[in-house]
């Protein structure tokens, strides 16, 4: 296949590299995406969407073991996880077909292979190891991604020690499954398999489940996981894991060593960078602690040289990846996009109850100097949240006594990724507190606990 010429070339088919390049093709750019597997990358095909299908199931099944509670009965409810797990493959499946239908209406140049760097603005395509072709672009876009991490001395099998992408495909429940690390993807499969009836064990090296969510919403979260049946070990540190006929783990806690035995252990300790072998070493591209290092436009240390999503560094967020990728190509269009602003960047684990997030925990308010009012309405106190049987959680807020600014949002409840959308805008437009308890909220909504958790801060909350 001889060279052929682009605007802009995209390695990578991910949330951050579709989007770029549909972005690139709107603004009149001759575009082409190098992507060895599916479009839509982790994201649509092995992570955000597949896995919310399968959360949607769990969702639904817990809800027919409390039917009574609904004046609802039945006879003999069953499952068929081998249909679960199709339901969750035909969604990808059709998600990252959108993506195909995407690219063909804007005219992108989808290009099947491993995309490597060989020079200034040239990629080199192969395909099984043999090359295929090359592109040349003035400006090459790395958008590669990332993938699980173990660790040391620890080889995820896919069988018995499994990721996030054998999670979602196992042939069957297990009886046990212990999960190592209780970031969002740990707490998401352990609320899906524990729903499903497995025997669920968390280990987490650090303080307390979500490490990065406010401690008084992660502590709610694990208060409610463990009277749903799992146990949860926080500083605690994994010493090994031996494979057998089952899992045998040894882990160093605040109580001594403990040894746990499971079918399945899941590591879920975060994720590395997709960077090796992809040329950045020919042209010198920096590189620290296993990610590509940009600037604020996700350019790299070399001129035409860009990196985005997963493999540029946390935060590891899908919707981060394409908003990345928007600013990227319209700085290449030279548009001076607005960079990202990282204080308001909503974070979200899609567990029952929800957890959704943005701007600073209380922790880091206080650490930080400020002075600060919380305000906080639970969802007990909620009419529509009692009306639809969702009383778990409450909305936090967390602003600056002084000057009245929202400095951080944080939501655990039943649609709390939904609601977190109002606060970021909120935090965006700089609204002070009386902007948001004078807004009036429709009622009754799960909305209206951000309201009156505003008026809860300033001491005038009406149903507290």
């Amino acid at each position: 296949m001889p060279d052929q010429q682009f605007d802009v070339a995209i390695i990578g088919g991910g949330p951050g590299g579709y989007v770029a390049a549909i972005r690139a093709a709107q603004l009149g750019l001759k575009t082409a995406v190098i992507e060895r597997d599916k479009l839509g990358g982790v994201c649509l095909n092995w992570g955000c969407i597949p896995t919310k299908a399968l959360l949607r199931n769990a969702e639904m099944y817990n809800h027919f073991k409390h039917a009574d509670e609904w004046g609802i009965s039945y006879k003999d409810l069953r499952f068929d996880f081998k249909k679960i797990i199709e339901r969750s493959r035909k969604v990808a499946q059709i998600n990252s077909k959108g993506i195909e239908y995407l690219f063909k209406k804007n005219k992108i140049e989808h290009i099947p292979g491993f995309g490597k760097l060989i020079g200034k603005g040239k990629v080199e395509i192969s395909k099984d190891g043999k090359p295929t072709g090359s592109v040349s672009a003035p400006h090459v876009i790395i958008a590669t991604g990332a993938r699980p991490r173990t660790i040391p001395n620890v080889t995820i099998d896919g069988k018995q020690v499994i990721s996030s992408t054998e999670a979602m495909i196992l042939p069957e429940v297990p009886k046990s499954m212990a999960i190592i690390g209780a970031g969002a993807i740990g707490v998401e499969f352990a609320y899906f398999y524990n729903t499903f009836g497995t025997k669920v064990i968390i280990i987490e090296m650090m303080t307390n489940i979500l490490p990065i969510e406010d401690k008084e919403i992660s502590r709610l979260l694990e208060s409610n996981f463990k009277k749903n049946g799992m146990e949860i070990y926080t500083e605690a540190k994994v010493e090994s894991v031996k494979i057998s006929k089952e899992v045998t783990i040894a882990v160093q806690t605040k109580e001594g060593r403990k040894e746990f035995k499971a079918d399945v252990a899941l590591m879920a300790i975060g994720i590395q960078g997709n960077i090796e072998n992809i040329g950045l070493e020919t042209l010198g591209v920096k590189t620290e602690k296993g990610w590509i290092v940009v600037d604020e436009y996700s350019r790299t240390n070399v001129e035409g040289i860009y990196a985005l999503g997963d493999v540029a560094g946390p935060p590891w967020l899908a919707h981060v990846a394409s908003r990345e990728g928007i600013v990227c190509v319209e700085t290449i269009a030279g548009k001076n996009p607005q960079p990202i602003d990282w204080e308001n960047i909503p974070g979200c684990t899609y567990c029952q109850p929800q957890v959704a997030s943005i701007g600073m925990t209380e922790e880091r308010a206080i650490a930080e100097g400020y002075e600060v009012k919380v305000g906080r309405f639970p969802f007990s106190a909620s009419g529509k949240a009692r009306a639809i049987g969702e009383t778990d959680g409450l909305v936090k807020l967390i602003f600056d006594a002084k000057y009245g600014e929202l400095l951080g949002a944080h939501i655990l409840g039943s649609e709390a990724t939904e609601m977190i959308a109002e606060l970021g805008v909120a935090k965006s437009l700089a609204t002070t507190p009386s902007g948001l308890y004078n807004t009036i909220h429709a009622h009754p909504t799960l909305s209206e606990a951000v309201m009156e958790a505003a008026e809860n801060a300033y001491g005038h909350a009406i149903h507290i």
